[in-house]
C-alpha cells in the first residue's frame, strides 16, 4: 500500500477492509518518513506494531 492511500484510509469517516498478511487490522498512525504503519489487529487493540506499507492489503 503506498502512503497516501494509508493515509486517505486513517481519515475515512468509514471502515476500509485493511489486512496485514492476512489478519484484518485497524491503521493508527503512518510514518510518511519511514514508509511504516503503527497497527493493531481488529480483535486484539492492545497488540499495536509497527509494520512495513509494503505488508498492508485494502479488500
Amino acid at each position: 500500500m503506498d502512503t497516501e492511500r494509508a493515509l486517505e484510509i486513517i481519515a475515512s469517516p468509514n471502515m476500509i477492509n485493511v489486512t496485514c498478511d492476512g489478519v484484518p487490522i485497524y491503521i493508527q498512525h503512518v510514518n510518511k518518513n519511514e514508509s511504516t504503519a503503527r497497527v493493531y489487529p481488529l480483535d486484539e487493540p492492545h497488540n499495536d506494531k509497527e509494520v512495513s506499507l509494503s505488508n498492508l492489503t485494502e479488500h
